[in-house]
């Protein structure tokens, strides 16, 4: 047992004790809550003058790699925020460095794979076995659980939140290599190779499943509560593609991490299509993103399934009245149902005003109650 998990064993008082786990487990396991409770994708990022301060003198990687740092603008986003969880500050592309595939983040240009994995003998070569070089993830979820352990104002305890990217979307990542080596938003080199070279696409697939399943495993150990899966990309296939190519081996990775104990949340973008067969996973919760209206997207994965979002992340930029309104809208369709995470439907972007999230905030914590 961790320092962390040992730290929060011992402070479980409050909500974690009255009700069971704290606000936001409970919700994830679709389990009655007194409030809605509230979080946001990029919760530390380019919106806040506290982390642009920090990337004055780190780059992202720096700050990904050094726990005190990534600790850092983890809690300060959290506490400045008010939020009911914490998102451990990480990148997908991490699990790349130690499976052997060098990347970098060029300015104008985002994360770029130099070397493009795009044969048989390039999934080969891709190691399996050198996981424990991410450790520094979870010395940093270490420092936050720690920090965050004791229960709040309101007797609850704040909610940890790893994550690691879905294989769908890293392999996208592996196989177009970023716009400096020809990718392109419409992964065509990934279909290619997903349709015609079936031993390629399985192993592949096999390879960062076994990967993200242990770096899952090291951020849990850490006191992570949750494990949220990114999809970014996932909205690229059609339904057709997605069951044949991606559903199984989602699955397999969604399912392995809930064995560990863990609730486990699923997300994608451009995905109103896809929600049944996501559904179709067995993640707890399942991010809405903001073009289905949350009821549609509610009913489409069904009723034994949560619910993450999904507020427009561009209404952060609206007049109050009428981000006001959006919040209840969200808050409106959910219904009080137990399951339902307020979140946006992506992840807060550059120039949103700190004051407005703030504010999304407390109006979630004002009408969120059934």
């Amino acid at each position: 047992m961790t320092d962390a998990s040992i730290a929060r064993d011992a402070t479980q008082t409050g909500a974690e004790t009255t009700q069971g786990g704290s606000r936001f487990v409970r919700a994830c396991l679709r389990l009655p809550v007194d409030r809605t409770p509230v979080w946001f994708l990029r919760q530390a990022g380019r919106y806040m003058p506290e982390y642009m301060a920090v990337r004055k003198h780190h780059t992202l990687l720096e700050i990904c790699r050094t726990p005190e740092i990534a600790a850092e603008v983890t809690i300060t986003a959290a506490e400045r925020l008010g939020v009911d969880a914490a998102i451990i500050f990480a990148d997908l592309l991490l699990p790349f460095t130690p499976m052997g595939l060098d990347f970098e983040f060029v300015t104008g240009e985002g994360p770029v794979v130099h070397t493009p994995v795009r044969t048989l003998e390039q999934v080969r070569a891709l190691r399996t076995d050198r996981t424990d070089e991410l450790n520094y993830v979870a010395r940093a979820i270490e420092k936050v659980a720690t920090h965050f352990a004791r229960p709040r104002a309101d007797g609850d305890t704040l909610g940890i939140i790893g994550f690691c990217g879905a294989p769908w979307t890293l392999a996208g990542y592996m196989i177009e290599g970023g716009k400096q080596s020809g990718g392109d938003r419409n992964y065509i080199e990934t279909k290619k190779l997903m349709y015609s070279n079936r031993a390629a696409w399985s192993l592949l697939m096999e390879k960062i499943v076994t990967v993200l399943v242990a770096y899952a495993r090291q951020q849990i150990d850490a006191g992570a509560d949750v494990i949220q899966v990114f999809d970014s990309w996932v909205g690229k296939l059609s339904v057709a593609d997605y069951t044949q190519y991606c559903l199984d081996w989602t699955t397999e990775l969604v399912q392995q991490i809930k064995a560990l104990g863990v609730p486990v949340i699923y997300f994608g973008v451009e995905t109103a299509s896809l929600l049944p067969a996501m559904s179709r996973t067995g993640a707890d919760v399942i991010g809405l993103d903001w073009r289905v209206p949350l009821e549609v997207g509610w009913k489409a994965v069904g009723a034994g399934c949560g619910v993450q979002g999904n507020l427009d992340p561009i209404a952060l930029f609206a007049p109050e009245d009428v981000l006001k309104e959006r919040v209840r809208e969200v808050l409106a369709a959910a219904a009080g149902r137990p399951g339902h995470i307020f979140n946006l439907g992506h992840g807060i972007v550059p120039g949103t005003p700190v004051e407005n999230v703030i504010r999304v905030v407390e109006w979630v914590k004002e009408f969120g109650r059934p």
